[in-house]
């Protein structure tokens, strides 16, 4: 039996996490800035209240968790968002040594994670990949005019810094005109940039989870999101189980074993219309939201 640490206990990551952990008969412990948390108070949980932030004080949170881990003699430490990960990743040395954190290195985590940079790699691991124009900064607003309308604009990580080191969340914005596109970029901060601005493609989606560790594939999920929330892209609301295909899965190893992965991860995608292509939208290394769908 494990001592498990799992993060922002109000999410559903978490909660699915920790009903699967306590029912495999580990001691599993939930961090939240209040005790009253969702997974918290899951049966067979205890709540930990950390209170520093991991978007807003990274290194005090950081300092935080890793007291109560040494504390509590802690085995694996499980974040389940961008921020948390970011945070402990940044600061690891902070945790005592025998804690297990089951991540890439930081450098891997940000480039992996990094949707202008993840890109080409994707494409060299066999997806395809949408139309895409890059801005490196607001000089180059003027490139507005390549784009191909309607497209998503995406900062080029979920998560970033500003010069104070506070970090900000950040969201993956549709735009239909020009105009709606020139004042999302003006909208968005400095450290926003480098920003993918990519074509809408029409299709459903589909992701496939992965979980990589030490150069090998160990266990591999795929589902169809059936709706999102906004409809036009975003998170899925209502999804299915589906059989990996032979070409999603091969591309997913390929990406995954180019960025020497490990820890979890997910590949998301949309399914042409047209062509059935597999077309890459981005890489998250982190558990999901719709985790529970594979637990079940």
């Amino acid at each position: 039996m494990a001592r498990i640490l799992i993060s922002d206990g109000d999410s559903r990551t978490a909660l699915a996490t920790t009903r699967s952990l306590v029912k495999g008969g580990h001691d599993v412990f939930v961090a939240a800035d209040s005790r009253r948390s969702l997974a918290g108070v899951s049966h067979g949980a205890h709540p930990v209240l950390i209170r520093a932030s991991a978007l807003k004080e990274p290194a005090a949170y950081a300092r935080e968790t890793a007291t109560f881990v040494a504390y509590a003699g802690i085995d694996l430490l499980l974040p389940v968002s961008d921020a948390a990960v970011e945070s402990l990743l940044e600061h690891r040395p902070l945790l005592p040594d025998r804690v297990l954190l089951p991540f890439p290195s930081l450098a891997q985590f940000r480039l992996g994670t990094d949707k202008a940079r993840v890109i080409a790699l994707a494409q060299a691991a066999g997806f395809a990949v949408p139309t895409s124009v890059s801005m490196q900064s607001l000089l180059d607003i003027q490139r507005i005019d390549e784009v191909v309308l309607p497209a998503f604009v995406k900062p080029h990580r979920s998560v970033v810094s500003d010069a104070s080191g506070r970090a900000h969340k950040l969201e993956v914005t549709c735009v239909t005109t020009r105009d709606a596109l020139r004042a999302c970029l003006l909208d968005l901060p400095a450290a926003a940039f480098p920003v993918l601005i990519q074509e809408a493609i029409r299709g459903h989606g589909e992701g496939c989870f992965a979980l990589r560790w030490n150069g090998a594939s160990v266990a591999e999920f795929a589902h169809r999101r059936l709706r999102e929330k906004p409809p036009a892209g975003g998170i899925s609301v209502f999804r299915e189980s589906i059989a990996v295909a032979p070409s999603l899965g091969a591309a997913t190893r390929a990406l995954l074993d180019a960025l020497d992965w490990q820890g979890v991860a997910m590949a998301e995608c949309k399914v042409e219309h047209e062509t059935g292509r597999h077309v890459f939208m981005e890489l998250n290394g982190r558990l999901w939201g719709s985790l529970q769908l594979a637990i079940d």
